[in-house]
């Protein structure tokens, strides 16, 4: 399926990519959009209503994608303990600084393995993300596939009385939780008080449309109100359910290809690939603020 709009000086046509959500942008690449209002007025009203965007055969710099996200909010600055530290850039890659491919056991290769887990970035923050730009530098020759859901999808599945149940739940993020899973060691006691644990409601509402999306993923660990088994086997029993592969999209990266999601409205998980050959993507992400509708994700005083 595409649609097409006609901006004076050209014509953007979006093509679908997943299962109700997603779609190719054709038309307008991401300098343009950090250029013009004019390009990035219906960029930004496609990622409220597709929640994911991909653009092809871009000639992505730092600096191209930095200025393209910016267009859309503040960008975070990377974590203590990730490659990329106190910049813009998260790198993900499993390459060290003298060009030599990391082992299994690198750090760079065990923080690969946490991140195929089903996750929404920095929803450990106290500052949530609204959206992830991520390109793609080095592409391996096989693996290393992204996939998304949509949880606005996921929550519209619900039965009523479910949806009643856990719309103003709230749940406990922390970035440990899912590097646990993976190594207990993972992180230094440093980067573990650098993300303590966060709030939010299960929910979260797109305040453009009104639609209302699950807001969980690996990190998210406890719901109050109940025992920790309980909360525990019912955020399994969500992710599984909004990650069934009749539900997902999943990506074969090229060269100059960048997705960008919005983590109000989806998970996403990479795929692992073989430790011989290289794999290189940056991501950058865009901070969430009040008119992205996080007054409704907090808790209540």
């Amino acid at each position: 399926m595409k649609a097409s709009l006609d901006l004076g000086g050209g014509v953007m046509e979006l093509v679908h990519l997943g299962p109700e959500f997603g779609v190719e942008v054709r038309g307008i690449g991401l300098i343009d959009v950090a250029s013009s209002d004019t390009a990035y007025r219906p960029i930004r009203a496609a990622l409220e209503e597709h929640s994911v965007l991909l653009f092809r055969e871009q000639e992505v710099t730092d600096d191209v994608q930095a200025a393209f996200s910016r267009a859309f909010g503040p960008l975070e600055r990377v974590k203590i303990g990730s490659v990329g530290a106190g910049t813009f850039y998260s790198r993900l890659h499993n390459i060290a600084a003298d060009g030599t491919l990391v082992p299994e056991t690198h750090q760079q290769a065990l923080t690969a393995r946490a991140n195929q887990l089903w996750h929404t970035d920095s929803s450990f923050k106290a500052t949530p993300a609204l959206a992830s730009v991520l390109s793609a530098r080095i592409v391996p020759e096989r693996g290393g596939e992204t996939e998304l859901t949509s949880t606005r999808r996921a929550w519209s599945r619900l039965a009523p009385a479910m949806q009643i149940r856990l719309r103003d739940a709230i749940v406990t993020h922390a970035y440990a939780n899912s590097r646990d899973q993976i190594d207990p060691g993972l992180m230094t006691p440093a980067e573990r008080a650098a993300v303590p644990p966060v709030r939010w409601r299960m929910t979260w509402r797109n305040p453009i449309n009104d639609r209302v999306a699950l807001y969980i993923a690996s990190h998210a660990y406890a719901i109050e109100g109940m025992g920790g088994i309980e909360a525990r086997a019912l955020l399994a029993e969500l992710i599984a359910d909004a990650t069934r592969p009749e539900f997902t999209y999943r990506h074969q990266w090229r060269p100059g290809d960048v997705i960008m999601w919005d983590n109000r409205a989806t998970m996403h998980r990479g795929h692992p690939w073989a430790h011989d050959q290289a794999r290189s993507m940056v991501r950058t992400t865009i901070s969430a603020v009040d008119a992205d509708g996080l007054a409704d994700l907090r808790p209540a005083a």
